[in-house]
């Protein structure tokens, strides 16, 4: 990491935002909360460098609205998105506006610390990403045509419920789909797998299948 790069921590709670302001410069970053979108907007049309932490639900401006105004600026700063149990849609919206990650409430230190440092150096990583790119691919390729539905319908923010209905299946027989395809990803999390459904640029064809 430069040393002159800023974390710009954004969230509407006090106690999360000094809590992460704390962290991050603990860990070393120099960085700048703000309590509300409108605030950070103010100084966002000066920033070339940094990376940008904030929640995704905000009153007024909310975290989507945020990245909408990144992308009409074309100020080039990451952007990772912080959302809450069930917002996987909104995860999903945000990544398709240029969110570079997102992390899922309640979320550890280290997590959050691992996920900076993977933005941080992202550019730096190329040949290592286009590496992870082919392996992801290669993954895919080991899905069924019913596991790879059933990816398309969580990755598009779907409940098993909803799969199964658009499938015509059990939402047990999905829950069990979904569990061999987590297995073949070597996904952690549904995080993990909608991530690397966004690397592999599936995302925009959720739900064609």
């Amino acid at each position: 990491m430069q040393p002159e790069q800023v974390i710009y921590v954004i969230d509407d709670d006090d106690a999360v935002r000094q809590s992460l302001e704390f962290l991050l410069k603990t860990a070393g970053y120099t960085a700048r909360s703000f309590e509300s979108g409108k605030a950070f907007l103010e100084i966002l049309p000066q920033l070339r460098s940094g990376c940008v932490i904030t929640d995704v639900r905000m009153p007024e401006i909310t975290g989507i609205d945020l990245l909408r105004r990144v992308k009409e600026l074309d100020v080039d700063i990451p952007v990772i998105v912080i959302t809450g149990h069930g917002d996987i849609s909104l995860a999903v919206e945000a990544m398709k506006l240029g969110a570079v990650d997102f992390i899922e409430k309640p979320f550890d230190d280290d997590q959050l610390l691992a996920a900076l440092r993977s933005t941080l150096s992202r550019d730096a990583d190329k040949a290592e990403r286009n590496a992870e790119m082919s392996e992801i691919h290669d993954k895919l390729a080991l899905l069924s045509n019913r596991e790879r539905q059933v990816l398309d319908g969580l990755v598009a923010g779907n409940a098993n419920k909803t799969i199964a209905f658009d499938l015509g299946i059990s939402p047990r027989t999905v829950e069990i789909y979904r569990a061999n395809l987590m297995t073949k990803m070597a996904a952690n999390s549904l995080s993990d797998l909608v991530r690397m459904a966004m690397m592999a640029g599936i995302l925009k064809n959720s739900g064609k299948r």
